[in-house]
């Protein structure tokens, strides 16, 4: 019974690798001659993985109304503030990373353990141990033991990463506090090769510059991922029965 049982869990698997395996073939047919195909403009808050986002907020505070006066506070223009401020609207976001991580590490253990038992005195039953067991065995070093242990551990990473980009990003969402939620998403497609960013994040309406931009480092919760999908892309990666190889291997 076992024995089916693993033979149907294998088969299971091996279909499933050969249906995924299909899909992507079929995908990747149908696009011989033309490549990846740029995704259609939709409602950020439509697409399926999307989530609104809840954070915790202070106590409400009313808002400060001036009578008389034209002037509202954090205003850039007179008559009227051209920055995002409400959903839907648009605004800037500069990307300047620059990141640098150095880490090494060395980890070192030895350990040396011995135990010795010697049988002198056992009811009497000492001097006859040799006709049991063997002639040669001696009474004051009867057990033995030893252990020795060690281990060598070292590891390096070294890092480095640039990123420079501008995108223009979505207000998606007005949090009860004020602040505001962005959602990004960028798309160039040059020869086949499908260039993607996403930035999202949650930014303060006090941050956005006068020209209707900010920098990445006012943005809270940020998450930027860029990367590609394309014949170049493919190339760079190993096939997937050698990644399976490569997560099963126990060596």
């Amino acid at each position: 019974m076992l024995h089916s049982k693993n033979i149907l869990r294998v088969s299971a698997i091996i279909i499933a690798m050969s249906s995924l395996s299909a899909c992507n073939l079929f995908t990747r047919l149908s696009q011989v001659g033309d490549g990846p195909q740029t995704t259609e403009i939709v409602n950020p808050t439509k697409r399926p993985q999307y989530q609104p986002v809840s954070m915790p907020m202070p106590a409400p505070h009313p808002s400060q109304i001036n009578p008389n006066s034209l002037w509202r506070g954090g205003a850039r223009a007179f008559f009227k503030d051209n920055r995002a401020n409400e959903v839907g609207d648009i605004l800037t976001v500069n990307i300047a990373i620059a990141d640098s991580a150095a880490i090494n590490n060395k980890t070192t253990r030895a350990r040396d353990d011995g135990e010795d038992a010697d049988l002198t005195k056992l009811f009497g039953f000492e001097a006859g141990l040799k006709k049991i067991v063997s002639s040669h065995v001696d009474n004051a070093s009867t057990v033995s033991l030893g252990t020795k242990h060690t281990t060598s551990g070292e590891g390096k990473i070294a890092r480095d990463e640039t990123i420079d980009l501008t995108i223009a990003a979505i207000i998606t969402q007005i949090l009860p506090n004020g602040n505001l939620v962005i959602n990004g998403r960028q798309e160039t497609l040059v020869n086949y090769e499908l260039r993607e960013m996403n930035i999202t994040g949650i930014i303060r309406p006090e941050d956005i510059s006068s020209t209707n931009s900010i920098d990445h480092t006012k943005i809270a919760e940020m998450r930027v991922t860029y990367g590609g999908r394309g014949n170049v892309s493919e190339l760079q990666q190993p096939r997937w029965g050698m990644q399976i190889l490569d997560v099963l291997s126990p060596f």
